[in-house]
């Protein structure tokens, strides 16, 4: 993505209150200097908006050379976001229940529904190894979906990306953490040091 794109979103997810800095300990277990908790853009809406537009033209360049035929997230982070994407694009959206619901309407899914041979592009808040973004997807594939584009807002880049790439799915994020932060330093929104405490730690999962 383009400077200009990375600063925009760089400075959306600052200014939202989503990127935060210290010690968190995400899912893995591992201790990171920062976390993204995108949930908080809901509170900033020209950030949220500018978020949503960023990636709905993402979308738009994907689309030149790929049909689309809906768009899909897993709860709780990227469905948040996902239909203020759909509705920019004029796509129907699906959202990905983390466990099958019992009642009511039952399944995996909720939103439209997947017909087999759909073309959809998964969404999501964040890329780290990869491997929560097969589970979002398997409940999609197992009803017929295609799905080769996934698009996160940040690249973690723990090796996700080179993880699914590896597999032949096509990994678009809106910016690389790496980037993010430099482009904060630059704006004189986070200090050296807290830069340079991501950029050490990010240093630790590049790939090999």
């Amino acid at each position: 993505m383009s400077i200009v794109t990375t600063n925009k979103i760089a400075d959306a997810l600052y200014l939202s209150g989503c990127l935060k800095f210290g010690s968190f300990k995400i899912k893995s277990g591992v201790i990171s200097p920062y976390y993204i908790d995108l949930s908080r853009v809901l509170a900033a809406p020209k950030q949220l908006d500018i978020i949503v537009e960023v990636a709905a033209e993402k979308i738009r360049q994907i689309m030149v050379s790929e049909h689309i035929d809906k768009l899909a997230s897993i709860e709780l982070k990227g469905a948040l976001i996902v239909p203020s994407i759909a509705t920019k694009l004029d796509l129907p959206c699906v959202i990905v229940r983390k466990e099958e619901k019992s009642y009511g309407v039952t399944g995996r899914t909720a939103g439209a529904d997947i017909v087999r041979g759909d073309s959809v592009l998964f969404f999501d808040d964040v890329i780290s190894e990869g491997l929560s973004k097969l589970e979002g997807i398997k409940p999609l594939v197992e009803l017929g979906a295609s799905i080769k584009h996934m698009l996160v807002v940040v690249n973690r880049e723990h090796g996700g990306r080179e993880n699914l790439e590896k597999l032949g799915y096509q990994i678009h994020a809106l910016a690389k953490i790496t980037d993010i932060v430099t482009s904060l330093v630059e704006h004189g929104h986070i200090s050296n040091e807290e830069a340079t405490r991501v950029l050490g730690y990010v240093k630790n999962f590049k790939p090999t």
